[in-house]
């Protein structure tokens, strides 16, 4: 990285002749001004490393207030560009722009209903990964663990141990700590939902609330409308119960096809509940626009098909969180399943299901099968999200993750060969990428371990095998050279493949 000693260690002449007067503008604006002039210059070259805050205070002997609002509106222009734990950085100029995602042919029918052997697929990509030393990690779909609160998880967790020393020796709470369960339904408001902690039960995961949410619903044999392409962990569990999945076409921009779904239903018996991710869906990225998801409980519910919605990546959203499928709920029919594992804690296991009509059913199976989650992690997750600090971190948390999506899909597009396609998600930490020229992105996959880098090839994300040609790639990890470089590793093993 390039640091210039020169512009750092002077003073910011106020003289020169491009600045207002002192009383027309205030100090950090000028001081912006000073080294957005550095920055179009040249003098400040891309990738730059810009004065730290101190020295800023230092330099220019302002406050650290001037100085982080100093920042902060290079930061809002797109000029600079903030690193965990390294500072801030002059941003690359912008790359080219590549072409959305190709959208599905909404005429055609859906494929019929089936399962194929993902839990072979599944098993044999963690056996290859597994068998490969890694240096670059594309393939997790969560943030790196400094993007959350650990520190003040643990401060929680020690608190909770000190005030209830008889925790982990007592039963835990059937339904769950209803401390956590009141937070959740206050933090439901967020996402358009009102609900009580009785409508409430903790489950391992949103995975485990899924698993539930299907064995109330359905039978084996039963048939489930998925989103294409839909989480190969969804397809898991359908195998594991015995349900075939009928998967519907989505789009990169707007979602599951209510209309395409709507002919389903018409046309196909036994479809038993519809699984949906309308918000950051995984892998698309996308946001069902809010019409459409009512349309699709309205269709739902005329079909008599039960409507499970998974919210795990909603809070991600730029802006904060979108309304859920479950704000038109207006007499149980719809199953709202979500989890703590993206936004506060992975290693934690923490989720949740509101059961609709569904609910005694919902808590007896769960009862059944896993008994209640302990009660320690989340009484401490409890502790935390009541705060304004949850707030403040789902915010930084957002912002990180929208810098990182930027900056790897800029490198993408700089560095993969021409015919590439990708749609840029409005949240989240996830891409879906179009190879060109028909490239498998299983043969990807393979070259791709031999060089210690591990994505998800899109042949993982439905039964179909239409999606072989895409790649899912995380941008959990913030900007790096090593992340650079497996980029650029990335794009030569798709050119010589198209060879």
């Amino acid at each position: 990285m390039v640091v210039l000693p020169l512009l750092c260690a002077c003073p910011l002449p106020l003289s020169r002749g491009i600045m207002k007067p002192m009383h027309a503008q205030p100090l950090y604006q000028r001081l912006a001004e000073y080294y957005r002039d550095a920055i179009q210059s040249g003098a400040l070259p891309p990738a730059a490393r810009m004065p730290s805050v101190r020295a800023m205070v230092r330099t220019h002997h302002v406050s650290l207030s001037t100085a982080l609002q100093v920042c902060r509106r290079l930061e809002d222009d797109g000029l600079v560009e903030a690193r965990p734990r390294s500072g801030y950085f002059v941003r690359r100029a912008a790359a080219p722009r590549l072409a959305p995602a190709t959208e599905p042919d909404m005429r055609a029918p859906a494929d019929p209903a089936r399962y194929v052997g993902i839990h072979d697929r599944v098993s044999n990509f963690v056996a290859r990964c597994e068998q490969h030393a890694l240096s670059t990690n594309f393939a997790l779909a969560a943030a790196e663990p400094s993007a959350y609160p650990q520190h003040a998880l643990r401060q929680a967790m020690s608190r909770v141990l000190r005030m209830n020393p008889e925790l982990l020796t007592s039963r835990a709470p059937p339904q769950g700590a209803l401390e956590l369960r009141t937070v959740l339904a206050r933090r439901a408001l967020d996402c358009g939902i009102r609900a009580t902690a009785q409508d409430i039960l903790v489950t391992h995961g949103c995975i485990e609330a899924l698993n539930l949410a299907l064995r109330a619903v359905s039978r084996p044999g039963d048939t489930i409308a998925v989103e294409s392409p839909t989480y190969f962990g969804l397809l898991q569990i359908l195998e594991s119960l015995g349900l075939r999945a009928l998967e519907i076409p989505t789009s990169p921009q707007r979602g599951l096809s209510v209309d395409a779904l709507e002919l389903a239903l018409r046309t196909q018996a036994g479809i038993r509940a519809v699984v949906v991710v309308p918000n950051l869906q995984n892998p698309l990225g996308c946001i069902m626009p809010d019409e459409d998801k009512q349309r699709l409980l309205e269709v739902c519910v005329a079909h008599g098909a039960a409507l499970i919605e998974d919210d795990t990546y909603g809070a991600l959203a730029d802006g904060g969180p979108h309304r859920a499928i479950k704000h038109w709920d207006r007499a149980g029919d719809v199953i709202y399943c979500s989890s703590l594992h993206k936004t506060l804690a992975p290693g934690m296991r923490l989720g949740w299901i509101m059961g609709g009509r569904w609910q005694a059913r919902v808590d007896m199976l769960k009862f059944a099968q896993s008994r209640p989650n302990e009660a320690t992690g989340q009484l401490a997750a409890a502790s935390y999200m009541a705060t304004k600090a949850f707030d403040r971190h789902l915010a930084r948390l957002r912002r990180q993750l929208t810098q990182q999506r930027q900056w790897v899909a800029d490198a993408i597009a700089r560095e993969f060969p021409a015919g590439t396609r990708l749609s840029l998600p409005p949240g989240g930490m996830l891409l879906w990428v179009e190879l060109p020229g028909g490239v498998s992105g299983m043969a990807v996959f393979e070259a791709a371990l031999g060089a210690g880098i591990r994505v998800a090839p899109g042949a993982m994300f439905s039964n179909s095998g239409r999606y072989d040609h895409y790649l899912r790639l995380s941008c959990a990890e913030p900007d790096s050279a090593r992340i650079e470089q497996a980029v650029r590793r990335l794009a030569a093993i798709v050119a010589a493949l198209q060879k």
